[in-house]
């Protein structure tokens, strides 16, 4: 697998600094923005792959002489290294239903590590193929043990363990985001819960996706969901990038 790379991105370019793509003898994964720019790179990677060459660059003006008149200009890195997904926010999706299904499927092809959680063998027995699936009895105890930044979404099948995993969520104040499905009476017996036990609600999004549509089918839940939840991701990591600079 060679690793190809936007180092930088000068002026008017299809994707910016940091835009990963992976290239193997016959599969393509990800995109550094289609067109020639994206095909010479492609024919480059697999030049190393056949000669065994571990590195390279790539300067490319992106102007008529490839066909591609953005007007910038692209700086490549090639390299043997793997795809690097502990650099991805992980998503912990509670509750292997119908939408938990749903939203893995819906996150599996974005930055993202997303992992369905479930006591139950069953419903987790049913997520498709290559999802990460996890079995536990103690699902609390994933909540304990997330990275900062992670994002939380809760769609279990119980009411009382939905309550019990957004409370462990807010205990924390470094996670991303802490969604939880449900209705807005729902989230009015949340808050009388959450508030009997000292624990701030505000933080908790719920419904999930509501912004978006009320629309109820899973499919239609998780999509809304997964738009929301990269956009508190990628706000999360502006927000830290802006207090490290500082």
């Amino acid at each position: 697998m060679i690793r190809v790379r936007v180092i930088s991105a000068r002026g008017s370019t299809p994707r910016d600094a940091g835009t990963e793509m992976f290239v193997t003898a016959d599969r393509i994964e990800g995109t550094i923005g289609g067109g020639q720019l994206e095909y010479m790179a492609i024919d480059r990677a697999r030049q190393m792959l056949n000669t065994g060459e571990a590195e390279a660059e790539m300067n490319i003006p992106l102007g008529p002489e490839i066909g591609q008149c953005c007007g910038g200009r692209v700086l490549l890195a090639l390299d043997r290294q793997g795809p690097t997904p502990e650099a991805y926010p992980d998503v912990l999706i509670f509750g292997a239903g119908h939408v938990g299904r749903a939203l893995a499927l819906a996150l599996q092809p974005l930055p993202v590590n997303a992992l369905l959680i479930d006591s139950r063998a069953e419903e987790i027995a049913l997520a498709a193929p290559g999802l990460d699936t996890r079995l536990t009895p103690l699902p609390e105890a994933e909540i304990r043990a997330a990275r900062p930044g992670s994002a939380v979404v809760i769609v279990t099948h119980d009411h009382a363990l939905d309550f019990l995993l957004a409370a462990e969520a807010l205990n924390r104040d470094d996670l991303a985001y802490v969604g939880m499905i449900g209705s807005r009476t729902k989230r009015v017996q949340f808050t009388r819960f959450a508030r009997e036990r000292g624990i701030d609600p505000a933080p908790l999004t719920s419904p999930i996706g509501a912004g978006f549509s009320s629309d109820k089918r899973p499919a239609v839940i998780a999509a809304f969901t997964a738009a929301e939840l990269m956009t508190r991701l990628t706000e999360f990591a502006e927000t830290q990038d802006h207090q490290c600079s500082n």
